[in-house]
């Protein structure tokens, strides 16, 4: 991602978003553009995007993709690959704050942000149950999940057959599924 010079404030960088043809990702008043997405990380993320999305159909939550923000933290915005929010009312159209599942697909230059960075400010969103990581490299998915004792434990997925379940929208996800009409 490329980094602007000057710092921007929220109401700016909001401002910004609304006409602009790129995306751009806020940090404590710094901003990155998005880099473009491969052909593989589209589909990987249509076919988790449309599973869910359909599982909730009926749901209050619902499933957003890669353009529509996520406020992590009051000086944070991020725009996942996936997540789903369940905000009551939420403060904006263009961003949500309460999300409860999030997922992101990894390539090379993104993998040590998402394994980090990532990891770390998602875990520290008070609703969010479980994050994501899945590979586009590999059939390879890790599931972070918050535990009832507000501990995070860590599953891998590596089988073709796996079924991957997401408590946090009571849906099973086989693996399959996610990399469907993806070559290795």
């Amino acid at each position: 991602m490329a980094k602007l010079t000057t710092k921007l404030s929220i109401k700016d960088y909001l401002a910004g978003e609304n006409s602009s043809e790129l995306r751009h990702e806020y940090i404590y008043g710094e901003v990155y553009a998005m880099a473009g997405a491969s052909v593989t990380h589209n589909r990987i993320i249509n076919n988790i995007g449309f599973k869910i999305d359909n599982h909730l159909a009926n749901s209050r939550c619902e499933t957003f993709t890669e353009n529509v923000k996520l406020r992590s933290d009051a000086q944070t915005f991020y725009y996942p690959d996936i997540f789903v929010a369940c905000d009551e009312q939420p403060e904006s159209e263009y961003y949500r704050e309460e999300p409860v599942l999030i997922v992101e697909v990894i390539s090379p230059t993104t993998e040590r942000i998402d394994r980090t960075e990532m990891l770390t400010v998602y875990k520290n969103i008070p609703s969010v149950k479980e994050y994501l990581i899945v590979s586009q490299e590999k059939m390879l998915v890790e599931v972070h999940r918050k535990l009832a004792d507000e501990t995070w434990q860590t599953e891998i997925y590596d089988e073709i057959d796996s079924e991957i379940r997401l408590d946090s929208i009571d849906f099973a996800l086989r693996i399959d599924e996610i990399y469907r009409r993806v070559k290795f």
